[in-house]
Formats: C-alpha cells, sequence, structure tokens
C-alpha cells in the first residue's frame, strides 16, 4: 500500500465528540446494569455471571456490531466518520476481527483523558489511534472528499 492511496485527517473534534456518546451510552447502560443486577459490595457494586456477561454482550453487540455491519458506531455516523480496512486491497469492509482488536484497546486509547489516543491520531502517519494501527483500520469523514482509501483491484 503507498501513501497515495491514503488520505486522512485527525478529525479529531469530531472523534472525541463521537467517542463521547459512544462511551456515554455504555456508561450509561453499565450504570442500569450495576444499579438493577449489581450486587453491593464494601466498595459499591459488583456485577456476577449473567448479568456481567451481558453487559459484556451489549458492550460488543454496540461497539463491533455496529461498525461491522454500519461501518460505524452511532456517535461515528452522527458526525460522519466512518472506519475503513486498509488490511488488503480488496476490500474497505470491517472484519468482525478487526473491529473487535479496535475496541480491545479503547482502554489504552482512553487513558487518561484520551491522552494516548490524541497523540497518536495527531502524529501517526494516518491519524491512527493504537486500536486502529493494531486492526489495519483507518476512519476518515464521509463528508470531505479529501480523506480516502483508493483500493486497486
Amino acid at each position: 500500500m503507498t501513501s497515495e492511496q491514503i488520505a486522512t485527517k485527525p478529525n479529531l473534534k469530531k472523534r472525541i465528540l463521537a467517542g463521547l456518546i459512544d462511551y456515554s451510552l455504555m456508561f450509561g447502560v453499565a450504570l442500569v446494569m450495576f444499579l438493577y443486577f449489581g450486587e453491593k459490595t464494601e466498595n459499591g457494586y459488583e456485577l456476577r455471571g449473567f448479568p456481567a456477561f451481558f453487559n459484556f454482550l451489549i458492550w460488543f453487540g454496540y461497539m463491533v456490531g455496529f461498525e461491522v455491519k454500519f461501518g460505524a458506531t452511532l456517535g461515528n455516523q452522527l458526525f460522519d466518520l466512518r472506519v475503513i480496512s486498509i488490511k488488503d486491497s480488496k476490500t474497505t469492509s470491517l472484519t468482525l476481527e478487526q473491529s473487535f482488536v479496535r475496541h480491545l484497546f479503547d482502554i489504552l486509547d482512553l487513558w487518561f483523558f484520551g491522552l494516548l489516543g490524541i497523540l497518536l491520531i495527531k502524529n501517526s502517519t494516518y491519524n491512527q489511534r493504537l486500536g486502529d494501527i493494531c486492526a489495519k483500520t483507518i476512519v476518515i469523514d464521509t463528508k470531505d472528499s479529501k480523506q480516502f482509501y483508493k483500493r486497486f483491484t
């Protein structure tokens, strides 16, 4: 893949706002789960068994499922952002594995108020955060004609 095939911009404002929407939704769901199904402990609440697994399923369905099906989570869709696979030249569609890998690294990318993610987005060749680098994906603004991934088959 050559640099002429990929053109991205950081889209930091949009990506931060989209992330806030997505993780606010996830936090809201987790909060409800903890309040209704959590077991009170000395330090707060704890989810065990099926409620904990169900919480994971909701996260997986929303973050990974939406991305694989629609190319973006709800937050990304609201800001016209799309996640594109750059793994091979045959397709731009994400695989389940790519989306899962992207989101496995969310905890690191969001560490210390998103500092690691922001630094990587601003300084990496294709404006990728750690999850994008590991999953071989990029995020583009679909309304900006200067951002693209050209496939050559």
